[in-house]
């Protein structure tokens, strides 16, 4: 249960200090400089904590981008302590974000995530309503840190268009067959193994569903080499539908080790701001 943790923003040197050991916990990695995280926030960036008490257990961060004349916030970080980790923590520090976003103006919030942990997917995807269409390959090169050490950093972009009718209105889409021309074998340990097909992915299609695997840590600790083919296969699998037109909106949960991104097309997806009449 989450209900005596607490959420506000972090704002001062000493929030900034709290934010580097929780980096080190959960990412075994050396953390941000407190002169950057302090700076951002006091431009346009936003970051906020979620405290059980005074202990620091999650936080995001995120700071003010700008591209093709277009501003937009670029939530770089979010981290939650192991023990605090799948007790939706992570999507009220994402509403907080959205919250405070758009009370400054902000209908764009971006960020990239490992396109394997099907764990992030689900919640980015399914739970706050963004998409993706951007595959970024080997995005920050080869890092040494526990959780990416040993594989190229291939990256989705998400974007959470923050007041569109697809976040504000839940929309998901209605989809009579989603098409899945892939097969799942099994490893030596037992671990899924994809299979693409022989031809290009059938056209014509209302949606697709493609795998991913729903323990990827562990396959990368155990079976490397099969960490590294489910990679290859599923950066083919996603630059080729982005490029036909389809976006990700959705992760289904499976049996048997395995999840499912949900395609369909971009153009389908009310992405456009919801158009309110006048209060009176």
């Amino acid at each position: 249960m989450t209900k005596d943790i607490t959420l506000r923003k972090l704002e001062s040197n000493a929030d900034m200090r709290l934010i580097q050991q929780l980096e080190r916990d959960v990412w075994d990695m050396s953390p941000v400089p407190t002169h950057q995280t302090f700076t951002a926030s006091k431009n346009g960036g936003i970051l906020v904590g979620a405290f059980d008490g005074e202990a620091l257990v999650g936080y995001c961060y995120g700071f003010a981008g700008f591209k093709d004349g277009k501003t937009y916030l670029c939530s770089h970080m979010m981290g939650i302590l192991p023990a605090y980790q799948s007790m939706g923590i992570g999507k009220r520090l994402k509403l907080e974000q959205r919250s405070i976003a758009k009370q400054m103006g902000y209908d764009l919030i971006t960020w990239t995530f490992d396109p394997l942990e099907s764990r992030n997917a689900h919640l980015n995807t399914s739970k706050l309503f963004g998409i993706s269409r951007t595959y970024i390959e080997d995005c920050y090169g080869e890092m040494d840190d526990g959780l990416n050490r040993g594989l190229p950093t291939d990256r989705l972009q998400i974007e959470w268009w923050i007041s569109s009718g697809r976040v504000e209105g839940s929309w998901t889409p209605e989809v009579d067959e989603y098409r899945n021309p892939f097969d799942i074998s099994r490893s030596s340990l037992g671990f899924p193994v994809l299979q693409l097909p022989e031809n290009d992915l059938p056209q014509g299609a209302e949606g697709y569903e493609v795998p991913v695997p729903q323990d990827f840590q562990t396959i990368k600790k155990q079976e490397p080499g099969l960490a590294l083919d489910w990679r290859m296969k599923i950066r083919s699998v996603f630059q080729y539908l982005f490029e036909a037109g389809f976006a990700v909106t959705g992760v289904r949960k499976a049996e048997a080790g395995v999840h499912y991104y949900q395609f369909v097309p971009t153009d389908t997806i009310p992405l456009q701001p919801i158009e309110r009449g006048d209060q009176h």
